[in-house]
């Protein structure tokens, strides 16, 4: 380690508990790996994402990031990963996405989704550390390239995976010092309360195959999480639309993202 690497990890370690922790995150990156945006997020389970480092550049809309926090989050692998309890450490997006989920209507929404580029189809490459501070309650830092700029190549991947214990290390002390709120309520509940305030009038059941359909699954990825048969999901989903007086998955989509719309007024 050289005497610039030195100081770049004394930079962070005095950053600890600070506002200014994720741009000396940044710091180890500088000339080894090239990314257009970063952020640092609290997730709590049913709680709002906090953004506790902006690395954005400008390139979001406000309203963007307001809708994200109010509940456009709960669609986001990283945290849907970080709530089921998925291993910490470091993940590109495609590893934790759903089968359908790049296709999906957060994907591909830029009135919702903080990414570089919300061109249909287009994968964006985003890379994130996920660190577990308690029973559904994580910090995520990620890191994203646009589309133009291709992939993180296999030198930035290993750089970034042999920064994991130092970074995973710093978040978790940055986690003591995060206000003592962090205990989420209804540590019980399955279902996040915007899933169900959006979709109130459905069966537990129905509630949970929209929620997977939201996130980003298949009729066969929903059986496989669920343990049933494929038919049986079709029937679920049918039942469903013709309770919520809809015929599609785009319009599943824009009921759910009119709730939090209304829900943040």
């Amino acid at each position: 380690m050289n005497t610039q690497d030195v100081d770049a990890v004394a930079r962070l370690i005095a950053a600890i508990g600070s506002a200014t922790l994720g741009p000396y995150l940044c710091g180890l990156l500088d000339g080894v790996v090239g990314y257009d945006m970063s952020c640092l997020y609290l997730f709590r389970f049913d709680q709002p994402a906090e953004l506790l480092h902006d690395g954005y550049r400008g390139q979001v809309a406000v309203r963007t990031l307001d809708a994200y926090s109010r509940g456009g989050y709960l669609l986001d692998p990283f945290y849907v990963a970080s709530m089921n309890r998925h291993p910490g450490g470091l993940w590109h997006m495609s590893e934790l996405a759903p089968d359908s989920f790049f296709s999906s209507g957060f994907a591909i929404s830029p009135d919702l989704h903080p990414c570089v580029s919300s061109t249909h189809g287009t994968q964006i490459d985003e890379i994130g550390y996920i660190v577990h501070l308690q029973t559904r309650t994580a910090l995520v830092f990620s890191l994203m390239k646009a589309q133009e700029h291709g992939a993180f190549d296999e030198a930035e991947v290993a750089y970034l995976q042999r920064l994991t214990p130092l970074v995973s290390a710093t978040l978790e002390q940055h986690g003591r010092h995060l206000p003592r709120h962090l205990e989420t309520a209804g540590a019980d509940s399955q279902l996040e309360s915007a899933f169900v305030g959006a979709l109130g009038q459905l069966t537990e059941a129905q509630r949970h195959i929209a929620k997977l359909l939201l996130q980003g699954h298949s009729n066969a990825s929903i059986a496989c999480q669920l343990g049933i048969s494929e038919g049986t999901v079709k029937v679920h989903k049918h039942n469903l639309y013709q309770r919520l007086e809809i015929s599609s998955h785009a319009e599943l989509f824009r009921l759910f993202i009119g709730y939090i719309a209304q829900a943040g007024r």
